[in-house]
């Protein structure tokens, strides 16, 4: 998120994140988010807003971008298939925001300790590119650190759980010490950051020891977790390839969540940034929230 702009609730009448869910355990979650700016000419702009395709049969109605003033959009997949927008945002203040339900199986992350680790030959060609250094995950810079620290450990998910409890007790978070440019390797120094940071380590270390891992954004839920509750805001966590599929893996707060929802999936955070405009602006507001309903 923003360095400048702290999340704040949005103004919508929320059962609240310790509200119960359904006796068979679904849940119907509101989630939503409203970004704002002050811009001082027309301007291009690409909106990563609207939750990830592989949601779509979950969803009580699509949810369709808003602008306000209203302007033309033009919807497009990118190259990992995330749902895009782009448009001209008009001078002046301008805001884009979204809404939608989502229902819920109300089930904490899968575990599956069983799932194997592939060599590099038995791997599926799409899972690849996700073996690769990319612009916040320097794998030729850390490469020889992660097998020090980690390649003792079985191969597999103990491995990849080991990274994670590693990178969650290496970085201290805290709003105050984000930075855009931070890289993996500058993380690692630093020992400071914030969820991205944690994504960007793990997704590092996970590469240098031939575990195809991508980067993940979206809302990540409060609810069943014990209060106080920080204000809402978009979080990023990891998938790695185990076994036949992509598992979910959360470094900044390494335990299982339930009502977790996904929105855009990548090589690091430049794949999928929020929004990205292409000239000067200033954000000027920035809500995120995600309750039962």
């Amino acid at each position: 998120m923003p360095e400048a702009v702290r999340p704040v609730p949005l103004p919508f009448a929320c059962a609240g994140r310790d509200a119960e869910a359904k006796e068979d355990g679904t849940m119907r979650i509101r989630v939503g988010c409203e970004l704002s700016f002050a811009l001082p000419q027309p301007t291009p702009l690409i909106a990563m807003l609207t939750i990830h395709y592989s949601h779509a049969g979950d969803l009580e109605s699509p949810d369709q971008l808003k602008t306000s003033p209203q302007v033309p959009l033009e919807g497009f997949r990118d190259a990992q298939g995330n749902w895009c927008h782009r448009l001209v945002a008009p001078p002046g203040t301008f805001s884009i925001s979204s809404t939608a339900i989502v229902r819920d199986a109300g089930r904490i992350d899968a575990v599956d300790y069983n799932a194997i680790q592939h060599q590099v030959q038995q791997l599926p060609v799409e899972t690849l590119p996700f073996l690769l250094g990319s612009r916040y995950c320097e794998t030729d810079v850390l490469s020889e650190e992660a097998w020090r620290l980690f390649g003792s450990l079985p191969l597999g998910w103990a491995r990849v759980q080991g990274i994670c409890d590693f990178v969650h007790n290496h970085i201290a978070f805290g709003y105050q010490n984000s930075r855009a440019t931070r890289t993996a390797a500058e993380a690692y120094r630093e020992r400071i950051g914030v969820c991205r940071d944690y994504a960007h380590l793990a997704l590092t270390f996970c590469r240098c020891l031939n575990i195809p891992a991508r980067y993940c954004s979206g809302y990540i839920s409060e609810i069943g977790q014990p209060p106080p509750y920080a204000p809402m805001d978009f979080s990023a966590w990891i998938e790695v390839w185990l076994g036949d599929r992509w598992h979910a893996f959360d470094p900044r707060n390494n335990t299982p969540r339930s009502g977790r929802v996904l929105m855009t999936t990548g090589r690091d955070a430049a794949d999928v940034p929020l929004t990205q405009i292409f000239g000067p602006g200033v954000l000027t507001g920035f809500n995120v929230v995600l309750d039962l309903v």
